[in-house]
């Protein structure tokens, strides 16, 4: 089976950030003006009937995608980002990675009870960074519609720790 347009656009990259790490390069995507229409459009299409109230967008690619998407479904966007960086009151949740742990915050009032959530991130590797965004919104009280990423990684199995919501990706690359 031939490439599809879009995972003709995700360069890959060898050994980065370290050896044995193929890593996906969304940045030429990005980069690429049709392809990245074709993917905004492409997610935009499968959430314009879900009535989002807000796209909860994770740092730092996940901004990029995440602002086109909020802006083309009329929905508010929140920023989700590494410990730190938000000027006001956040709450946090730790989480592990694969050597040690990180933490991401959100502001306290960037979700409401009861809000439609979509959340977005350019890649679905091993699941902890958006499992750790779903536990934030759940614990604002929003309502997770869907979590939706431009590219997966099959095997890593990130799917895995995000069972409960509808998932959507449009490239996946497997074995890698």
């Amino acid at each position: 089976m031939g490439k599809t347009k879009l995972e003709e656009s995700i360069r890959t990259i060898p050994d980065f950030p370290k050896p044995g790490i193929l890593f996906y390069d969304v940045t030429t995507l990005l980069e690429n003006k049709k392809a990245f229409k074709q993917a905004v459009d492409a997610l935009v299409a499968k959430y314009k009937n879900k009535k989002i109230d807000k796209v909860a967008a994770v740092e730092a690619r996940g901004f990029i995608v995440g602002g086109a998407i909020a802006y083309k479904l009329g929905a508010g966007l929140v920023p989700v980002r590494k410990k730190g960086k938000l000027p006001w009151k956040t709450n946090s949740v730790t989480y592990e990675l694969e050597y040690g742990t990180d933490t991401l915050e959100m502001h306290q009032d960037s979700v409401k009870p009861g809000e439609r959530i979509l959340i977005v991130d350019d890649l679905l590797a091993t699941g902890g960074t958006v499992k750790a965004v779903t536990d934030l919104v759940k614990n604002q009280g929003g309502k997770i519609i869907g979590i939706a990423f431009i590219i997966e990684l099959v095997d890593l199995k990130g799917k895995d720790k995000l069972k409960e919501y509808p998932i959507c990706s449009l490239v996946k690359f497997h074995g890698e």
